[in-house]
């Protein structure tokens, strides 16, 4: 599956907490272009590994919306501000 798919890195951070390392990661992902040439739509999304809840994810729909999105994570994971709320759940 992951052969059939393009991804785009878009942001990388690690934060080191108590419990452990914590990695956010935001990329986009395209299916392979298609038989006549033609690139597939992107979309955008954000994960955070290391969250002893569970793993965390958003989706965003345009590539500015993923930057300010992982800001914003950042932001939510360091407690300067609240969860943020993905464009598309």
């Amino acid at each position: 599956m992951l052969d059939q798919m393009t991804l785009y890195p878009v942001a990388d951070d690690v934060l080191f907490a108590p419990g452990g390392r914590v990695v956010i990661r935001t990329y986009g992902v395209a299916a392979a272009a298609s038989a006549d040439g033609m690139p597939r739509d992107v979309s955008y999304r954000t994960w955070v590994v290391g969250v002893r809840d569970h793993p965390r994810y958003w989706r965003w729909t345009h590539y500015e919306d993923a930057c300010h999105g992982h800001r914003k994570v950042l932001e939510w994971l360091t407690g300067r501000g609240p969860a943020p709320h993905a464009e598309a759940a």
